[in-house]
């Protein structure tokens, strides 16, 4: 009779750790997701603080054509200004090749010799602020001023004019 008491007693304290053991990890579950909450919360927070102040950026580049849908980023962003800007298709590989040796397509590149900022590598920075006050950090802003800029010099008009006198330059430029 006693082992069945024993038994029963000991049942119990299992039960009962079993017990307390779950609560204290609905506990430890019930901290954690209301630290994931507010770890939520703050960062949407910060994220609408940060629409309400991020600078005002140029217009809008629009879809990206399906004859663009090869490129990603910013030579995607290229692909179809390019095609805005009235160039064919045809002059993509040489604005990709060309912008892909001045910057890496990288709308914060700066060259550490000349200063020459952007996609486009404008110098000064400044010139490109025609196309927006983003200049500094809108590769769409850069693309488009740097399209303009290879439209309206006599030697190169396109994309592939400018292309091939970088590549007869040495050292390099445009």
């Amino acid at each position: 009779m006693l082992d069945l008491q024993q038994a029963a007693e000991e049942r119990r304290r299992t039960e009962a750790a079993s017990r307390a053991a779950e609560r204290e990890a609905q506990t430890k579950a019930d901290a954690a997701a209301a630290a994931s909450a507010a770890q939520a919360k703050a960062a949407d927070d910060a994220t609408r603080r940060a629409a309400v102040t991020a600078p005002p950026t140029s217009a809008p580049v629009g879809p990206i054509p399906v004859s663009c849908t090869e490129y990603t980023g910013n030579v995607a962003i290229g692909c179809t200004l390019l095609l805005q800007w009235g160039y064919p298709l045809s002059e993509m590989p040489c604005l990709k090749e060309l912008w892909m040796h001045e910057s890496g397509w990288n709308e914060k590149a700066v060259n550490s010799s000349s200063g020459a900022t952007g996609i486009a590598q404008a110098l000064p920075a400044s010139k490109m602020a025609s196309y927006g006050a983003d200049y500094l950090t809108n590769p769409a802003t850069q693309i488009k001023w740097g399209l303009d800029y290879i439209k309206n010099r006599p030697e190169y008009k396109t994309p592939c004019g400018a292309w091939n006198l970088w590549q007869s330059r040495s050292p390099h430029w445009y």
